[in-house]
C-alpha cells in the first residue's frame, strides 16, 4: 500500500500496472543492446569513456526532470547501483570498444549463473555452469590472444552486472519508493562517480553539436529505456522467470550486432553465444530477491 502511494497517478503508472511485464522486459531487451551499438558508432568521435560519460549524465538528467528522486538518494541500495551503474559503464564501453557486442554480452552471465550453481546445488544448475564456461570458453579463446584488455574489463562488466541486478531487485521491491525513482536516484549518483574519469574523455563532444546529440540519444536509449523498463519487469516477474528471460539478451547483442556493426560472428561464436543462452535459460534461482 505504501509503495503504490508514491506513484504518481497518471497514465504512464497506469499502464505500469496493467500491461504485461514481460511486454518491459522485451523493450529492455531491443534497447539493452541497441543504444551501446549506436555507441560504438559514436567512437570515432568520442573515446569510449566519454561516450560512459554523456550516457550517463543525459540520463541523470533526463530522471531528474522527469522524477526528481532526491529522496531516494538517502537509500544506501541506492547510492550502491549508482556506483556500480558508473563502473559497470565504463567497463562495458571500454569492453565493446575492443570486443564483437554479442561475446561482451555472453560473458555478462557467467557470474550470474556461477551464483546460482553455487547457492542452490542441482544437477540443473551444474548442466547450466558446465554449458556457460563452455560458451564464454569458446568466445574467449578466439578473442583473448589478440584482445586481452578487453576480455579483462568485459569479466569485470559481467561482475558489475550480476552485482547491478541484485541491487536493481531490491529497488524495485523497496515499499518506501518507487523502482524508477530509486533508478533515477542512482543515476545521479553515477553521474557524480563517472565523472572525475570519465569527463576529459567527453570534453570534445561538448564543443561538437553532432557528437553531444547522439550522446544524448544514446544515453536515453541506453540507460533510461531498458533501465525503466528493468524496474517495471522486476517489479511484478519472479527472479526465476526474470533469469529465464534474459536468456535472450546475448542471442539479441549478436543480432544487434550483426544489423548495426555489422559484426558477423564466426562458427565458433555463434555455438559459444549459443552455449551461454542455453546456461541462462536452464538454470534456476532457489528465491526472488528481496
Amino acid at each position: 500500500m505504501q509503495q503504490a502511494a508514491t506513484l504518481p497517478t497518471n497514465r504512464f503508472s497506469r499502464i505500469a500496472a496493467t500491461a504485461p511485464p514481460e511486454t518491459f522486459f522485451v523493450g529492455s531487451a531491443v534497447f539493452h543492446y541497441l543504444g551501446p551499438a549506436f555507441a560504438v558508432l559514436l567512437f570515432a568521435l568520442v573515446e569510449p569513456l566519454g561516450v560512459a560519460w554523456l550516457r550517463i549524465v543525459a540520463a541523470a538528467a533526463v530522471f531528474a526532470l522527469w522524477r526528481r528522486p532526491w529522496r531516494a538518494l538517502t537509500s544506501r541500495t541506492v547510492v550502491a547501483m549508482g556506483v556500480v551503474l558508473a563502473v559497470m559503464n565504463a567497463c562495458f564501453y571500454v569492453s565493446i570498444d575492443r570486443l564483437p557486442l554479442g561475446t561482451v554480452a555472453a560473458i555478462e552471465f557467467l557470474p550470474v549463473i556461477a551464483l546460482a550453481a553455487i547457492g542452490m546445488r542441482t544437477a540443473r544448475n551444474a548442466i547450466a555452469l558446465a554449458s556457460a564456461v563452455g560458451g564464454v570458453y569458446l568466445l574467449t579463446g578466439v578473442r583473448i590472444e589478440g584482445e586481452p584488455i578487453g576480455v579483462a574489463f568485459a569479466f569485470a562488466n559481467a561482475a558489475l552486472f550480476a552485482l547491478y541486478i541484485v541491487l536493481a531487485h531490491r529497488v524495485a521491491r523497496d515499499n518506501r519508493m518507487s523502482g524508477i525513482d530509486g533508478l533515477g536516484g542512482a543515476m545521479l549518483v553515477a553521474m557524480l562517480a563517472i565523472t572525475p574519469i570519465g569527463i576529459w574523455s567527453a570534453a570534445p563532444a561538448l564543443l561538437d553539436p553532432i557528437a553531444l546529440a547522439a550522446g544524448i540519444g544514446v544515453g536515453i536509449s541506453s540507460s533510461v529505456i531498458p533501465y525503466v523498463c528493468d524496474q517495471l519487469a522486476m517489479a511484478r516477474l519472479s527472479r526465476a522467470t526474470y533469469s529465464l528471460m534474459v536468456s535472450l539478451l546475448p542471442a539479441t547483442a549478436t543480432v544487434v550486432g550483426i544489423i548495426v556493426l555489422a559484426q558477423i560472428p564466426s562458427s565458433t561464436e555463434i555455438v559459444g553465444v549459443g552455449l551461454v543462452v542455453a546456461a541462462v535459460a536452464v538454470h534456476r534461482e532457489s528465491a526472488p530477491i528481496g
